[in-house]
């Protein structure tokens, strides 16, 4: 009997092999996520600092856009939605917006060093502005939409903010806590002031 010229691997190390070359190939796509990242998570701050009401100062806007993050992070394609009460439709989110506002920050960043040499987190307050002008002047805004149904990542940071208890609080100057469970024994208080 002939001697096989490719014997067969045992089942183990056939997967121990497919395992190693996986993961060989994982680290380099994992390396460019996280530069990637980085970047985003800059210009994500920087364009936090832009568009979020200033009186939220530094801290604030980092953990807007940290909440924000954990959103996008944890935000699921297909996902069912509350419904209405009495109605029988049923409503699923759609496609995650994340890459198309990965690609804008990108296109925000590019755009920052076009123009002025230098990326967007380096630029100061003003020139974010105007670049985040610049990228929704061609987009007919009448309301704040609904978080992931915002086209610019600008509109859904501040859609995101604005929902948002700390939103409301700031809006009045009072500590409202929207959606808040209350004792009804201070049902009759006014909220205290920020």
């Amino acid at each position: 009997m002939p001697r096989d010229p490719c014997p067969a691997l045992p089942r183990r190390t056939l997967l121990q092999v497919l395992a190693a070359s996986f993961s060989a190939l994982a680290l380099p796509r994992r390396a460019v996520a996280k530069e990637a990242s980085s970047l985003e998570r800059a210009a994500l701050l920087a364009l936090g600092g832009a568009v979020l009401p200033a009186e939220l100062g530094e801290a604030g806007v980092g953990r807007v856009v940290g909440y924000f993050e954990r959103w996008l992070a944890g935000y699921r394609a297909g996902a069912e939605l509350l419904h209405g009460y009495g109605t029988a439709e049923v409503r699923r989110t759609g496609p995650s917006p994340a890459a198309r506002w990965a690609a804008q920050l990108r296109q925000l960043d590019a755009g920052a060093r076009k123009r002025y040499g230098t990326g967007f987190p380096a630029l100061d307050p003003v020139r974010r502005r105007g670049l985040v002008a610049a990228a929704l002047a061609r987009q007919k805004l009448e309301r704040i939409p609904a978080v992931a149904e915002a086209r610019h990542i600008s509109v859904a940071l501040l859609a995101f903010f604005y929902q948002s208890p700390e939103a409301a609080d700031l809006c009045y100057g009072a500590r409202i806590e929207r959606n808040a469970c209350r004792p009804l024994g201070e049902g009759r208080e006014q909220p205290r002031r920020l």
